[in-house]
């Protein structure tokens, strides 16, 4: 009864509230708009949107001592992240099934292993250096400890649905990932979908300006 509630009606409701939400946020965003420009552009816009979300993916030059430990975390975690997503066989086979229809050939499962090491340590990384370094914990919000805990609980409950000795333990896979889903349009793990425009807006701004970086 339990699995089929979080894999019936609850996952239906929880993809309408992502996918509704995302889509009210992106709106928002782009409603707004860009400024009007009051000086003539001394660059092309594109390029510079271009150059900063590729120079934006790592730290500057000066920087990479101090950042180091974080862009390592980071790129861990979401890469890590990126391959158990969308190359692990149980997810593809959810999305041929539940959402999309078709499938593709899954990662090897050296490699679906090696990925899932690297994101739990990038994750854990990431939130000790939050709770441990002074600066960090002082901006940290609760919002980036939900949404780092939350996603630990989704990919633990995931590794223990591995197993395959009990439907309870897909049951609450199936439900963090859910309430996930749910939290996700309200919080910062938003900026999976903005960080590409925030990065753009910025670049295209400063390259009207005659401006690089």
């Amino acid at each position: 009864m339990f699995l089929e509630f979080v894999e019936g009606p609850l996952w239906y409701i929880a993809l309408v509230i992502f996918v509704g939400g995302v889509a009210l946020r992106l709106v928002d965003v782009f409603r707004h708009g860009r400024q009007p420009e009051l000086a003539p552009a001394r660059g092309p816009g594109l390029a510079g949107a271009l150059r900063t979300i590729i120079s934006r993916s790592w730290t500057a030059p000066g920087f990479t001592r101090g950042a180091a430990y974080h862009l390592v975390a980071g790129y861990m975690f979401h890469l890590g992240l990126f391959v158990v997503l969308f190359f692990a066989a149980p997810h593809i086979a959810f999305y041929e099934e539940r959402i999309l229809g078709f499938g593709w050939t899954p990662a090897p499962h050296w490699l679906f292993i090696l990925a899932a090491i690297l994101a739990f340590a990038g994750l854990m990384l990431a939130w000790l250096r939050r709770v441990m370094h002074p600066v960090m914990r002082q901006i940290s919000t609760f919002d980036d400890h939900a949404a780092a805990i939350l996603t630990f609980i989704v990919m633990f409950t995931g590794c223990m649905a591995l197993l395959e000795s009990h439907d309870s333990l897909r049951a609450i896979h199936m439900l963090t990932v859910e309430i996930l889903m749910i939290y996700f349009p309200f919080s910062r793990l938003m900026h999976a979908f903005t960080f590409l425009i925030a990065r753009g807006y910025t670049g295209a701004a400063l390259g009207r300006k005659g401006v690089n970086a």
